[in-house]
Order: structure tokens, then C-alpha cells, then sequence
């Protein structure tokens, strides 16, 4: 599996020839809008940072659109999504965390979630999380201190953040006690590195 960030919370998830994406980013964001063929897609909320389903449709490729709670069963993608309010640019909207499994690997993405707090029926069902997507930018997401403590409770192996810019980024990390985590260009990784880690933190660059 190799995972790469596009900005904002998008993110691209490639396993052989099948791509996945997460919040792809529309035209009319203030994120830099994507541009890239992507098979499935999961948008946690009707936003133009986040629902650029048309920036993923490319050539031949034209996505199978997730974009809400419910059970999915995609070819060999399995998936569950678990609406929450939220307020987003000043509007209240549902946003859908989405649980991922692909090649064994459990991926947890939070979406533009603004409460630390998920409801226990929820928690319960969601079991072990081999990677975290975590927003950490405070204002309508997560800030550094909920995200981090948001992170203790679901005991990922490996965290990864997004929706932030680099002083929200850099308090995340201090929060971590993961200063000197440098930003790498890629994630490439199989269900058996993931079982060394215990709430390891990742940087993508975008």
C-alpha cells in the first residue's frame, strides 16, 4: 500500500492498480484543487474541500462515490461510515468517519470532525485501527490538543495528520513529543511494519 497527501485531507491511496481517495479537493477551495484517476472515493462532507469528485474522474476512470454512513463492499475494499455533526465554515453539516480495509490494513479516517468526542457506540465498533487520518488544525476541525488526546483514546499504530498549516502542525507534534518528525514524501507500507508501531506519528508533505 502506498499512501500520498494532496493537502487539505486528501488523501491517495494506492494498492496495485486499484486507487483510493479521501476527501478529494474540488475547484472553489481554498486547498489547491487535485487532479488524478482515482476508483473509489470517500467524502466525509459536501464541501468544495473536500467533494472534488470531477478532479478524480480521469479518462476512463470514474470513482465509486462513498458519501455516508453505512456498511460498503467494493471488489476488495471493505468500509463502514458513522455520520457525526459538525459546524464547517460556519454551517452545521454531517461529517462521516470512514473505516477502511484494504490488503489487512485497517485505515480510520476522521474527516473534518470538530468534537473529540465520538460516541461510545461507535468506539465499540471500531475495533483495532492500523492508521489514524487525524485533522489537527483547530477552527471547524480538530485542534493539536483534542487530536492528540483523540489519538490516546483510539490507539492507533500509526497517526497521521492533516487539514493544518505549519504552526498548528508544529503543536501537534510538540503535543506528541514528536519534534524532530520530519515530513516524508510517501508512505509504503505492509500490514506487518504496521504492527511494530504503537501511536507513531507520520508526516506527509504535500
Amino acid at each position: 500500500m502506498i499512501i500520498t497527501y494532496h493537502g487539505g485531507e486528501c488523501f491517495k491511496v494506492s494498492s496495485g492498480n486499484l486507487t483510493l481517495v479521501f476527501n478529494p479537493i474540488a475547484k472553489g477551495s481554498n486547498f489547491p484543487a487535485v487532479k488524478f484517476g482515482a476508483d473509489i472515493a470517500f467524502v466525509s462532507l459536501n464541501h468544495p474541500d473536500f467533494n472534488g469528485i470531477e478532479q478524480v474522474t480521469y479518462g476512463e476512470r470514474v470513482p465509486f462515490v462513498v458519501s455516508g454512513p453505512g456498511e460498503y463492499e467494493i471488489g476488495e475494499v471493505t468500509a463502514r461510515g458513522w455520520g457525526v455533526q459538525t459546524t464547517y465554515d460556519g454551517i452545521s453539516y454531517f461529517n462521516t468517519i470512514y473505516q477502511v480495509t484494504l490488503e489487512g490494513i485497517t485505515l480510520l479516517f476522521l474527516g473534518a470532525l470538530s468534537q473529540s468526542s465520538i460516541d461510545a457506540k461507535i468506539l465499540q465498533e471500531l475495533g483495532d485501527v492500523d492508521i489514524l487520518f487525524v485533522p489537527v488544525g483547530g477552527g471547524d476541525v480538530l485542534d493539536p490538543s483534542a487530536a492528540s488526546a483523540l489519538g490516546v483514546k483510539l490507539e492507533p499504530h500509526l497517526i497521521i495528520p492533516m487539514h493544518y498549516d505549519t504552526k498548528t502542525l508544529a503543536a501537534f507534534l510538540k503535543e506528541e513529543g514528536a519534534d524532530g518528525v520530519k515530513p516524508e514524501e510517501k508512505l509504503t507500507v505492509k500490514k506487518k511494519d504496521l504492527l511494530e508501531k504503537e501511536g507513531d506519528i507520520l508526516v506527509l508533505k504535500n
